[in-house]
């Protein structure tokens, strides 16, 4: 765990409560994804309000891939023009691979769900991380080259090698998936990373963190915590 002995949903809990007042986040959800939505909810943050806009690829894929990232790209200007009336205090692409993959010009301002992952674990003071993804083998050693990028040690990842269907993986393959990590390299980390947020993980965060001893860090959680710490005022 960091310094103070947090797990992720201690820590988001703890700013949440220290909240001094309301913000509202604007949600960019790629228009297959349900995980976000049923996820957030769950986390029962007291002092965030998500609001929701669905980006539908001109090519209606739903597979992580180049089109889909472009897609992306280009909705984005109408879905944040939809919140236009909505009075935001920050706004996130909830797509995680969107963030790593290139090519992608976002409105001015707008964050993806792979800025507030790399802004979750600065916070949680890991610097040393092992990942695992529900992503093809490319994608998921993408991400990994952009977490060094960033400052990180990716000292091991592994993926399930799937370009759709994410929120279908069952919480068990999950867990399973993260045996297949070099067991030193588990052992040695500051934090486990589950990226993605079409996946459903928020089930095994709790029990992964008192079994490993160490905070679990997923992209749906990254997104409550960055609104947790807009709440506390540690993020101007």
């Amino acid at each position: 765990m960091n310094r103070r002995g947090d797990g992720s949903l201690d820590l988001i809990r703890r700013l949440d409560r220290g909240g001094r007042g309301k913000v509202r986040v604007g949600l960019l959800l790629p228009w297959a994804n349900v995980a976000v939505e049923e996820e957030l909810p769950r986390i029962g943050l007291r002092n965030a309000v998500f609001h929701h806009a669905r980006l539908v690829p001109s090519s209606r894929a739903t597979a992580v891939d180049a089109s889909f990232w472009h897609g992306l790209r280009d909705a984005a200007a109408g879905a944040v023009g939809s919140l236009v009336h909505v009075p935001l205090d920050s706004v996130v692409l909830a797509c995680t691979s969107a963030g790593f993959t290139g090519g992608l010009s976002l409105p001015a301002g707008t964050l993806t769900a792979f800025d507030v992952l790399v802004d979750g674990l600065r916070t949680l003071g890991a610097r040393r991380v092992v990942l695992a993804t529900p992503y093809p083998d490319r994608v998921t050693l993408s991400e990994a080259t952009a977490l060094r990028a960033a400052g990180f040690t990716v000292l091991a990842h592994v993926g399930l090698g799937l370009d759709d269907g994410y929120a279908d993986v069952p919480s068990r393959v999950v867990r399973r998936l993260l045996r297949d990590l070099p067991a030193g390299s588990m052992g040695a980390a500051d934090a486990v990373v589950l990226s993605c947020t079409g996946w459903h993980t928020l089930s095994c965060v709790e029990p992964l963190e008192r079994e490993l001893g160490k905070p679990v860090v997923s992209s749906n959680l990254a997104i409550a915590l960055h609104a947790a710490r807009l709440s506390a005022g540690a993020i101007a």
